[in-house]
């Protein structure tokens, strides 16, 4: 059955208040909790790597991080949704993951024990992060991280959400007064450096500046951007457009980490590749080569140069953000048909010209563009594993979700089995959410 999702519950944040005082031996009032919601991107997916502008907004749903500051330099932590203990000191220089592979050297922990959690790689990855803009942390956490719903690795950008919240935390318990475009570079430097995948911001922009109701558009290169506010509810009466909308998060059943896909990585190498094709044929060689320093001109005019994928990445890269300057003019007139229509066409070209549906996603999508009163869906995520999302007219939202509930399983009998053996909510009803905070 769908879920309707109101985050944080006053439920799940005592819960982890209760876990996380008696994990470090002190009062529930002294625990601090972390919000760090899940994100999407409506419109300019697979764009931000190359600078180009981008529209995102976060879920009513995400990660919860309960912790107290430690009295010395000791990090402890405990999942919720994995198993094993995590356990290092912020005194040790960390060293990105890929430099210690390629010495040949296992991580351990302080105890000089190989570490098992992978999921800790976050928290490191946010010490190794805050170090390398030389801030001194000398005290550590204990502390409880949890999404409560097993959506780790689904296309919502759990990772970045996991990133924001250790930064988040660290930052606290050592008194570091870090704004949230700041906060955005460290979590880039998590996921670039730290682990090597070669994304773009917007994962954490939109975590770090969503506001609710409101659709973020950032330019990637430049890094400026807007809260654009839709018209309200009273304003649609004669226009015709729904009175109001939910979104649907459709899982699909496949999971994983970007950074053990290669094709990922794969992908914005060719976008590297086109744009610097395109640039020396227009005689630049000294620009970047990111499609964003490619002239729209100079594209229609040397695109005939480019191989069959290099030139389907292109025409992805251009179209998509001619959708996401359209995209934004509808929401912030209330034509919801119109923005929907343009995440649908976004989802087409992520099909066809960036070539990163796995099936499952691709039928999860179809299904979702016949459901009763969705008005657009698109892959989240990276295309590769996850789910996908709807805009849906909000009287209509419980029975779009029973159509992808029946439909589904027709496509994929074997994934939507092991959700369901696994306990696993398979479509979620939920709002656009808040920035990331401190509870």
């Amino acid at each position: 059955m769908a879920r309707h999702y109101s985050w944080p519950s006053d439920r799940a944040v005592a819960e982890v208040r209760r876990i996380v005082s008696s994990m470090a031996g002190v009062t529930k009032e002294e625990v601090r909790i972390v919000a760090s919601p899940y994100r999407i991107c409506p419109l300019g997916a697979h764009i931000d790597h190359q600078g180009g502008t981008v529209s995102a907004m976060t879920l009513d749903m995400g990660i919860l991080l309960g912790f107290v500051p430690s009295r010395s330099s000791e990090v402890s932590l405990i999942s919720g949704d994995f198993e094993g203990q995590v356990r290092f000191r912020v005194d040790e220089i960390q060293q990105p993951i890929q430099a210690t592979t390629e010495n040949g050297n296992s991580r351990k922990d302080s105890s000089g024990q190989q570490e098992q959690c992978k999921w800790g790689r976050y928290a490191r990855g946010a010490v190794y992060a805050l170090q390398s803009r030389g801030n001194k942390l000398s005290k550590g956490i204990f502390g409880l991280i949890s999404d409560g719903d097993g959506l780790n690795s689904v296309g919502l950008s759990s990772s970045a959400a996991a990133g924001i919240a250790y930064l988040m935390a660290f930052e606290h318990a050592n008194n570091l007064a870090i704004s949230p475009t700041e906060n955005i570079e460290y979590d880039r430097l998590i996921e670039n450096e730290y682990l090597g995948l070669k994304n773009g911001i917007m994962d954490q922009s939109a975590i770090l500046l969503s506001s609710h109701g409101c659709l973020l558009c950032m330019n990637c290169k430049t890094k400026d951007y807007r809260l654009i506010q839709r018209p309200k509810v009273q304003e649609y009466k004669k226009s015709g457009q729904p009175k109001g909308t939910k979104i649907l998060v459709a899982l699909s059943g496949l999971k994983g980490a970007l950074t053990s896909n290669p094709g990922y990585n794969g992908r914005v190498a060719e976008c590297q590749k086109a744009a610097r094709v395109l640039l020396e044929a227009s005689g630049d060689f000294t620009a970047e080569p990111i499609l964003s320093n490619v002239k729209p001109e100079v594209y229609e005019t040397h695109k005939c140069k480019l191989d069959s994928n290099l030139a389907k990445r292109a025409e992805h890269y251009f179209s998509e953000n001619m959708r996401v300057a359209k995209g934004v003019e509808a929401w912030a007139k209330g034509d919801l048909k119109e923005f929907g229509d343009l995440v649908s066409a976004s989802g087409r070209s992520s099909i066809q010209n960036y070539e990163c549906g796995a099936e499952p996603l691709i039928q999860l999508y179809e299904i979702l563009l016949r459901a009763p009163g969705v008005l657009g869906a698109r892959f989240s995520g990276a295309g590769f594993r996850g789910c996908c999302i709807a805009f849906v007219e909000a009287d209509l939202a419980d029975e779009a979700a029973s159509f992808v509930e029946r439909e589904y399983p027709k496509a994929q009998p074997l994934l939507a089995r092991e959700m369901e053996l696994q306990g696993q909510t398979s479509i979620f009803i939920c709002e656009s959410g808040d920035c990331a905070r401190v509870l």
